[in-house]
């Protein structure tokens, strides 16, 4: 069955949040993208604090659009998106990032393979059939490098663990509205799924190159990316349920 059909034949609630640091180029063409390819969702699109026009141009979309005053980094965008899910009494909320990378004609499978699994969340990974933008050859070194730790770790197997394509169910929505990691979530968020004994899977998609800008990894972000983020596995896994959480 494909997912369009069950998310329509379940009645399942989905909310694509977007969220958009001086996206003003794209996120118009983002915005339409995902509605010709998700007509069935509603779209929130969390404005990080932009210095340019990412605010007037997403309000133009007609798409709900969650204010921040202030950047908050990706982890806070993110977690803003699903307080809103979780308020609004969504089934699933999906990740798609406001830099255009991400193919929304993907989420037809990401939606059926978390639905089909019963996993709760469903991740795109551009390693899984190799299609698309593959990254740097620097960047896929550190990805190789976290995936493993962090499929040693949980016991589930991870191939592009900085993936920012995301499809989650109601628990991992819970979860997450109440504590998300800051900085550089993606690799930590994996960690606190398993800790609360929740399950991700992977799912095949095509990533594309961004086609406004460039990243802000610069190679010394890099270097400092993996330092830190490979403690912070570490730091998070040793905690449990009901433990302090903060970094």
């Amino acid at each position: 069955m494909g997912c369009f059909m069950s998310v329509s034949s379940l009645h399942l609630k989905v909310l694509i949040i977007v969220p958009a640091y001086n996206e003003a180029e794209q996120i118009k063409a983002v915005i339409e993208d995902i509605r010709v390819h998700a007509p069935y969702a509603d779209i929130a699109v969390v404005n990080d604090g932009s210095a340019d026009d990412t605010l007037q141009q997403a309000l133009l979309t007609g798409a709900t659009v969650l204010n921040l005053p202030y950047n908050l980094g990706i982890g806070g965008a993110v977690q803003t998106g699903y307080l809103h899910a979780m308020n609004e009494d969504y089934d699933i909320a999906v990740q798609i990032d406001g830099d255009g990378q991400h193919d929304p004609a993907d989420l037809r499978q990401l939606l059926s393979d978390l639905v089909d699994n019963g996993a709760d969340m469903a991740i795109g990974s551009r390693f899984l059939d190799k299609a698309g933008y593959q990254s740097t050859w620097m960047r896929k070194i550190g990805i190789s490098f976290l995936s493993n730790l962090v499929s040693g770790l949980t016991g589930h197997r991870a191939t592009d663990t900085t993936s920012g394509f995301r499809v989650c169910g109601r628990r991992a929505i819970s979860l997450f509205a109440h504590w998300y990691p800051t900085d550089y979530p993606e690799v930590e968020s994996l960690i606190l799924l398993n800790n609360h004994g929740l399950r991700f899977i992977e799912t095949p998609v095509t990533m594309r190159s961004r086609a406004f800008g460039k990243s802000s990894i610069t190679a010394i972000k890099s270097m400092y990316y993996m330092v830190k983020v490979t403690l912070a596995i570490l730091l998070s896994h040793s905690w449990k349920p009901g433990q302090e959480q903060s970094l």
